[in-house]
């Protein structure tokens, strides 16, 4: 199978395991093909796929990610021992951990085609990615708490694992508990990539964006943190502050003082 032939045949077993979207025909041209595959790859609920749409998927969004380019720890700016800047899409890394900005349900954004970075990371990594988030919730039997983190594999994407932590929601003035939890999910990331040994861990601007923590003061704590962890703890793992806005590029990079 090419891509074609593969992402058709996605498309409509996704369709079709669903009773109302029978009648919908995959879409023909190339990038409209692509949106709808990720909608449907997108609302679906958590469930067992077969083992032949598993290898038709992962043979696809392989060879997708590889086009979109893979990114090592040796393309990017280190900016103090151990700790790298890089801006751009943090899917496309390939190191040990990413880091994913998720909510308190833990099985990913069911919104088609949203650009936040919990969309951005099921998509590319698979449907067993939402699978194995929801196992843990099942497991688990209550919502995430803000400022833990949860680990699993990184299925089709680049990196090994990825880190689920659910950051503080902002919607009235910062509060010390606010900063608190958002300490906590950094530090929680960084005990849990050591526990499981991971060399590398990228890290997203957790809260900031759709969950209205100011971005100054996120990076503030984000880059504190990890140094004080490596500090305290003497841990050797690498990190990487993965950002995606320009503005939040030149804060990082004021705070470790490149500017």
């Amino acid at each position: 199978m090419d891509q074609t032939e593969r992402r058709n045949y996605l498309i409509k077993n996704l369709i079709n395991e669903q009773p109302r979207f029978r009648g919908i025909k995959p879409e023909i041209q190339e990038d409209s093909a692509r949106r709808q595959l990720r909608s449907l790859m997108n609302i679906r609920m958590p469930a067992p796929i077969t083992k032949e749409f598993e290898e038709i998927q992962d043979a696809y969004l392989k060879e997708e990610n590889g086009k979109r380019g893979i990114i090592t720890v040796s393309d990017m700016e280190e900016v103090e021992p151990g700790i790298y800047l890089w801006k751009g899409d943090i899917t496309r890394l390939a190191v040990d951990g990413i880091v994913n900005a998720a909510n308190s349900g833990m099985t990913g954004c069911y919104q088609p085609c949203h650009n936040c970075i919990d969309n951005c990371i099921h998509t590319y990594a698979g449907i067993q990615l939402r699978n194995a988030c929801a196992k843990i919730m099942e497991k688990q039997g209550h919502e995430e708490p803000t400022g833990q983190a949860k680990i699993t594999p990184g299925f089709n994407l680049p990196c090994k694992y990825v880190l689920h932590t659910v950051g503080p929601v902002v919607d009235g003035p910062l509060t010390n508990e606010h900063e608190k939890l958002l300490a906590s999910c950094y530090r929680s990331c960084l005990e849990l990539a050591d526990n499981y040994k991971l060399k590398s861990l990228a890290f997203c601007c957790i809260s900031t964006g759709v969950f209205m923590f100011p971005n100054e003061r996120a990076a503030l704590i984000a880059v504190q943190t990890v140094r004080d962890y490596r500090t305290q703890t003497g841990s050797g793992i690498e990190v990487i502050f993965n950002v995606w806005k320009d503005k939040d590029y030149e804060l990082y990079r004021k705070l470790l003082g490149r500017d």
